[in-house]
C-alpha cells in the first residue's frame, strides 16, 4: 500500500488520525534521506574506484608502449614486425578506452552526485525545517490554549475579550503553519519520483556510452587481432623447427668447447685479478680486461659477476711490457707483471689458469723473467754489499735531496723501491745503477734505505726483547694483548681514512697498556717509551704473537712456551689424549746428578774460549745437562724398581749387564767429553757460516748418536729438564685411575713439580701427597 493522502481540512481538526498519517509521511522522508545519503557515498566510492582502475590501466598501457621487442639478428620478418608493434597497438586500444572512461568519470559527478545532494539539501532538508516549525507552533498553540482555558470567569470582560483575541491569533497562525508543512511533505514525496531517479538514469547512460565505445574499438581492432594471431602461430612454428638445431649446437659446445670458441673483436679479453696495494696489506680485485694489439691499449672494468653490474669506472692504459712472474717470487699462481706507458709502477695480474696466462702473454708479447728475480727482503745481510749499497744511497740523498721536505717521511712507489734494491743488491747489476738519474726519485732511494734496514736478518734488539717479554706474560693477559694488538693493526691499516697511524695509536694506548708503578714526574717523562713499545707490538704483531721466542731467550722461556702451547686448548683433553702410565710407582729425584757449579764452569769455558754470546752458552750448557741426565737415568735404575726402564718403540737390551760405579763414572766422563768435543767443532764451523740457530739441532743429533745405545726414549722428556721444583696450576679436573696418580679439580696448585720417567706425566705434591699428574692438564706458574 501507498502513503495516505493528507487533506488540508484535516489540519484544522488536527485529529489523531491526521497525526498518524502525517507520521507515516515523515518516516518515509527519513528513509529516503538515509538512502540518498548512502547512495551518494557509494557513488563517490564507485567514481574513485573507476579513477583508480583508469590510472592502473593507463600505467599498464604505458608499460606496454615503452617496451620494445628486440629480435635476434640484424633483420626481422613480417611476423616479427607485427609482433613487435603489437604491444603498442594494445597500449593504443587501452589508452583510447580509458579516455572515454575519463570523460564518463568527469561527468559522473555532475550527473549523479550533485543532483542527489541538491535534492537532499533543497527538498528533504526543507521538509525537515518545516516539521521543526510545525512542532514549535503546535507546542505554542497548546500552551496558550491551556492557559486561556484556565482563566477565571470572574475576570473583567475586557480582559477576557483580549484573551480570546490572542488565542484566535495563535490558532490561526498554527493552522497556516500546518497547511504549509502538509504541502511541503506531499511535494517532496512527489518530486523524488523524478528528481531522484533522473540522475541515476544519466549515470547509467554514461556507462552504456563507455561500453559501446569499447565495443566499437573491439570491432576496429578485430583486423589487427587476426593478423597478430597468424604471426604468433608462424613464429611458434619457426621456433620449433630451429630449436632442435640450436640444441644440437649447444651439445657440440659442451663436448668440445675449444673448437667452437668465439673470435672476439679484441685481441684478448677475460677476467683477471689485479693486485692493489695498500699501506699494510694488499688485496686482489677482479676486473674484466680487454687488450687491443694494434694500439696496445689495456682496458679494465671493475665488475662483480655475482651482482651482475659495474662496480667502478673503466680504466685504460697503453701497454709497455709484460713479464711472467716466477712461482717463487709470489704466493699466487698464474701471475704476470705489466708496465704501462702512461702510468707509473708495475701492475701484477693473476690469470684464471696456466693456459689463460699463456694466452694473455702471447697476446701482449710477454717475455720470461731474465736477470732480476725480485728483491727478497729475508736475504738482507750486513755484508760488504749491504754497506756499499747503503753508503751509495746515503751519498745520493745528501747530494741530491738533503733539503727536500718530508725527507724519509714521504714513501716511494713500492715497485720502484723493489726494483732499485734488486738492481743495487745484485753483484751483476749494482755497478750499472746510476742514482743521479731522474729515474730514481729521492723518495724511492730513502724508501729503499728503510726497506733494507727493516729486512736485515738480525732484527733489532727491542723487537726481540719485547717478543720474549710478551711470551712470559700470563696466558690470559697474552691472549687479551694479542686480541687488542690485532685490532689496532687493523685500525692502523685504515689510517688514510681514520687518520690513526701506528704512532697515533701508540700515543693513545701507551699509557693505557703500560702503567707506571708509581705516579712521578720521571714516570710521566717515560710515557714516550711506552708509546714506542705499543708501536712495536702493532708493527710486529704477527711475528710476536704467532712465533714463539727462540731458545736463546733462556731456559725459562723454553718451559713457558711449552706449557703455554699445552694450555692454549679451549677444552679439557679427551681420554685419548691422557698419557698412558708405564710405571705405577712414584719416582724420586735422580741422585748423582751434576752440581750446578759444573754447568756454570762449562758456560764460562765456552764463553771465554770461543767468544760466544752468553745466551748461546746457556743453550749449550742446557744441551750438555740433558746429555748427562739421559746418561745418569740410563745407568742408575732405581733399586726398588721391579724392572729396568724399557721404552716403547725403541730396542733395549733384554737383560742389562751390571756395571760398577767406576765404569759408570768413566762412561759419564766419556759422554760429557764426547758431547763437548762435538759441540766445539760445530761452534767453530757455525761461527764461520753464521748459521747459529743450527747449533742446537746439530748438537742434539750428535748427542743422540753418542748415547743412542742407552735410552733414546729419554729424548721425549728433554723439554721438561728446566721445570724441576716449580709450581703448576691445573687447567682441567682429573680423576685418578691408579694409586700412583693424583685427583684434582681445575685451579689446583701443585708444589715441587718435576718430570717423571713416565712419558707425558709430571710428578708433583698436593696436600702432602706426591703422585703423577698428566702433563697436558697443567700450566706452570
Amino acid at each position: 500500500m501507498g502513503l495516505p493522502a493528507l487533506e488540508f481540512s484535516d489540519c484544522y481538526l488536527d485529529s489523531p488520525l491526521f497525526r498518524e498519517r502525517l507520521k507515516s509521511h515523515e518516516l518515509e522522508l527519513d528513509k529516503t534521506n538515509k538512502f540518498i545519503k548512502e547512495l551518494i557515498k557509494d557513488g563517490k566510492a564507485l567514481i574513485q574506484a573507476l579513477k583508480n582502475l583508469s590510472t592502473a590501466k593507463r600505467k599498464f598501457a604505458e608499460s606496454l608502449n615503452e617496451f620494445k621487442f628486440q629480435c635476434i639478428g640484424d633483420a626481422e620478418t613480417d611476423d616479427e614486425i607485427c609482433i613487435a608493434k603489437s604491444l603498442q597497438e594494445f597500449a593504443g586500444v587501452l589508452q583510447n578506452l580509458e579516455d572515454e572512461r575519463t570523460r564518463m568519470i568527469e561527468n559522473a559527478n555532475d550527473v549523479l552526485i550533485m543532483p542527489l545532494e541538491r535534492f537532499r539539501k533543497e527538498q528533504i532538508s526543507a521538509a525537515k525545517e518545516a516539521k521543526k516549525k510545525y512542532d514549535k507552533e503546535t507546542e505554542k498553540y497548546c500552551a496558550v490554549l491551556e492557559k486561556h482555558l484556565s482563566l477565571s470567569a470572574k475576570k473583567k470582560e475586557s480582559h477576557l475579550h483580549e484573551a480570546d483575541s490572542q488565542v484566535d491569533n495563535v490558532r490561526q497562525h498554527f493552522y497556516e503553519v500546518s497547511l504549509e508543512y502538509v504541502f511541503k511533505v506531499q511535494e517532496v514525496q512527489e518530486r523524488k519520483m523524478f528528481d531522484f531517479v533522473e540522475p541515476l538514469l544519466a549515470f547509467l547512460q554514461g556507462l552504456f556510452t563507455y561500453y559501446h565505445h569499447g565495443y566499437e574499438l573491439a570491432k576496429d581492432f578485430n583486423h589487427f587481432k587476426t593478423d597478430l594471431t597468424i604471426s604468433i602461430q608462424n613464429t611458434r612454428n619457426r621456433f620449433e623447427s630451429t630449436r632442435s638445431e640450436v640444441e644440437s649446437l649447444m651439445r657440440k659446445m659442451k663436448e668440445n668447447p675449444h673448437e667452437h670458441k668465439s673470435v672476439s673483436q679484441h685481441t684478448m679479453e677475460g677476467y683477471l685479478f689485479v693486485q692493489e696495494k695498500r699501506s699494510f696489506v694488499s688485496s686482489w680485485v677482479k676486473y674484466y680486461c680487454t687488450y687491443h694489439r694494434e694500439p696496445k691499449r689495456v682496458t679494465m672494468v671493475l665488475f662483480d659477476q655475482k651482482s651482475g653490474g659495474k662496480v667502478g669506472e673503466e680504466e685504460s692504459f697503453i701497454l709497455k711490457s709484460c713479464t711472467r712472474r716466477k712461482t717463487d717470487s709470489i704466493e699466487k699462481r698464474f701471475c704476470f707483471d705489466v708496465e704501462a706507458v702512461d702510468r707509473p709502477g708495475v701492475i701484477t695480474m693473476q690469470a684464471l689458469s696456466e693456459e689463460d696466462r699463456r694466452l694473455w702473454m702471447e697476446a701482449m708479447d710477454g717475455r720470461e723473467p731474465v736477470g732480476y728475480h725480485g728483491y727478497l727482503p729475508d736475504l738482507a745481510q750486513l755484508d760488504v754489499i749491504g754497506f756499499n749499497v747503503v753508503k751509495k744511497f746515503i751519498y745520493a740523498v745528501e747530494t741530491r735531496g738533503i733539503d727536500e721536505q718530508g725527507l724519509y717521511r714521504i714513501v716511494g712507489v713500492n715497485s720502484r723501491v723493489q726494483k732499485l734494491l734488486g738492481l743495487a743488491m745484485d753483484p751483476k747489476t749494482c755497478a750499472d745503477v746510476e742514482l743521479d738519474s731522474p729515474e730514481w726519485e729521492i723518495k724511492t732511494i730513502t724508501s729503499a734505505i728503510k726497506h733494507y734496514l727493516r729486512s736485515l736478518d738480525n732484527p733489532e734488539a727491542r723487537v726481540t726483547e719485547i717478543h720474549a717479554i710478551v711470551h712470559r706474560l700470563p696466558e690470559k693477559n697474552r691472549q687479551m694483548l694479542e686480541l687488542l694488538t690485532k685490532h689496532l693493526a687493523n685500525v692502523a691499516s685504515h689510517h688514510q681514512q681514520n687518520l690513526m697511524t701506528v704512532a697515533n695509536l701508540g700515543v693513545v694506548f701507551g699509557p693505557t697498556l703500560l702503567r707506571p708503578q708509581e705516579e712521578t714526574v720521571a714516570a710521566i717523562m717515560d710515557i714516550k717509551f711506552q708509546n714506542i713499545v705499543v708501536e712495536i707490538l702493532i708493527e710486529n704483531h704477527e711475528r710476536i704473537f704467532k712465533d714463539m721466542p727462540s731458545c736463546v731467550a733462556g731456559s725459562t722461556n723454553l718451559q713457558l712456551n711449552l706449557s703455554r702451547r699445552r694450555s692454549t686448548e679451549s677444552k679439557a683433553p679427551s681420554c685419548s689424549e691422557r698419557p698412558l702410565t708405564l710405571f705405577h710407582t712414584p719416582t724420586h729425584s735422580q741422585k748423582g746428578g751434576l752440581d750446578s757449579r759444573i754447568l756454570i764452569t762449562l758456560c764460562n769455558h765456552f764463553h771465554n774460549t770461543y767468544a760466544m754470546d752468553h745466551s748461546l752458552c746457556v743453550c749449550l750448557c742446557v744441551i750438555v745437562y740433558m746429555c748427562v741426565c739421559v746418561c745418569v737415568s740410563a745407568t742408575s735404575p732405581s733399586p726398588t724398581s721391579p724392572r729396568s726402564p724399557s721404552w716403547p718403540m725403541f730396542s733395549a737390551p733384554s737383560s742389562p749387564q751390571p756395571t760398577s760405579s767406576t765404569s759408570s763414572d768413566s762412561s759419564l766422563v766419556r759422554l760429557v767429553l764426547a758431547v763437548c768435543v762435538t759441540i766445539s767443532a760445530e761452534l767453530m764451523e757455525d761461527r764461520r757460516t753464521r748459521k747459529l740457530p743450527a747449533v742446537g739441532v746439530c748438537s742434539f743429533m750428535s748427542m743422540r748418536q753418542v748415547v743412542d745405545e742407552r735410552e733414546p726414549e729419554h729424548y721425549k722428556n728433554l723439554h721438561l729438564i728446566n721445570i724441576v721444583g716449580k709450581k703448576a696450576r691445573a687447567l682441567y679436573a682429573c680423576k685418578a685411575e691408579h694409586d700412583s696418580e693424583l685427583s684434582f679439580i681445575a685451579g689446583t696448585i701443585f708444589e715441587n713439580v718435576h718430570p717423571s720417567r713416565e712419558p707425558g706425566w709430571l710428578e708433583g705434591t698436593l696436600d702432602g701427597r706426591t703422585g703423577l699428574i698428566p702433563e697436558n692438564y697443567v700450566e706452570f706458574v
